[in-house]
């Protein structure tokens, strides 16, 4: 798994990191059960703190996307959320507000805004069914 940071980006790096193992995880690119690269060799490679990558696979297994095994490592966990529907769906219901508030700052109009959802989600399945199939 190659991480792409961007340090300008004003987002902070761990949360890069999370989201790019979320993303990683949900499209197949990494399968449940492998392993995620050790924090020091990672935190070299990429030239962050330590703590940065240790952060950010806290994060990770908070959110259950990773689990940690002792003397072993941290491995991507089995795709099921601890949460009910409902709570899945206010968590969703948050992440699209804000890309909704996005849009409405790019001038982005709705109908625009929805193709381009239902492009991505079409994009997402197809890179998803690829991964499944190597």
């Amino acid at each position: 798994m190659r991480f792409q940071l961007n340090f300008k980006s004003g987002k902070p790096v761990y949360l890069q990191l999370v989201d790019q193992v979320k993303a990683a995880a949900a499209s197949g690119a990494v399968q449940a059960g492998e392993p995620l690269p050790s924090i020091r060799p990672l935190a070299e490679e990429l030239r962050v703190n330590r703590n940065t990558v240790a952060k950010a696979y806290t994060e990770l297994e908070s959110q259950r996307v990773i689990e940690t095994v002792a003397g072993k490592g941290c491995f991507v966990r089995a795709t099921s959320s601890p949460f009910k529907k409902d709570v899945r769906l206010k968590l969703l219901a948050q992440e699209i507000d804000a890309a909704v508030v996005q849009a409405h700052h790019l001038q982005i109009a709705k109908s625009e805004f929805l193709r381009l959802a239902d492009d991505r989600f079409d994009a997402f399945e197809q890179k998803r069914a690829r991964a499944e199939q190597s």
